[in-house]
């Protein structure tokens, strides 16, 4: 029954980003959670539930939303984060014309940023705002499939180790997630993370990042 209860538990809060939130950054309370938890979990067993047995696989399953584990602390605290406002995107059909023009645009390319990203079908330009409005002149409307100039860019600068530690990067994911705030798109290059996001977002991306990295370097002091 305890096991029954600690994992239908566990599945619960898989599915929610916010309690996930709660339990990692300490502000939960387990009681109130419990008895959240309790209709939903009475829909699952006929049997009688204790509440302090859901209070106890609640504390139970607060150790499997700890973001910052060995190696990746040491990497998340020695991040920084740079913002880029004014920045657009353009996914456009991949076909032989359009990679032709983006190798043109790449090789003429004198903006402050240029990112494409290429999929089996679809190829998108992320770029800033004024470099956009020249790039999205040179292909035609069929070829466009969608675009959004409301943008903005959180770069996030690690130390070498990040290419050789597992789980870094979904850290900074896990992050966001939490706050439910969406990524439009993201990359890697190298040490940088690139993430992008809507403008209305890129405040709180940006706090909820700053908090990720001022814990790992309080761990780490």
């Amino acid at each position: 029954m305890v096991n029954s209860i600690s994992k239908t538990v566990q599945n619960l809060i898989d599915e929610d980003l916010s309690l996930q939130d709660a339990l990692q950054r300490d502000y939960a309370n387990y009681s109130a959670i419990a008895r959240m938890l309790i209709p939903k979990i009475k829909e699952t067993t006929t049997t009688e539930i204790n509440l302090e047995s859901v209070i106890t696989s609640v504390k139970r399953a607060k150790t499997n939303y700890t973001i910052l584990q060995g190696k990746i602390t040491k990497v998340v605290a020695g991040s920084d984060l740079n913002i880029r406002t004014d920045m657009a995107k353009m996914s456009v059909e991949k076909t032989k014309e359009t990679l032709e023009k983006i190798r043109k645009t790449l090789a003429t390319f004198q903006g402050d940023f240029l990112q494409v990203i290429e999929g089996n079908t679809i190829v998108t330009i992320i770029s800033d705002l004024n470099s956009f409005n020249k790039i999205s002149n040179i292909f035609e409307g069929k070829n466009v499939i969608d675009q959004n100039k409301n943008l903005a860019t959180i770069i996030i600068r690690s130390p070498d180790e990040i290419t050789a530690t597992p789980g870094c990067v979904q850290a900074f994911y896990n992050a966001l997630s939490r706050r439910h705030i969406n990524i439009e798109e993201t990359m890697s290059c190298y040490t940088e993370t690139i993430i992008v996001l809507t403008m209305e977002d890129v405040s709180k991306a940006f706090a909820a990042l700053t908090d990720l990295i001022t814990q790992a370097r309080t761990k780490t002091a």
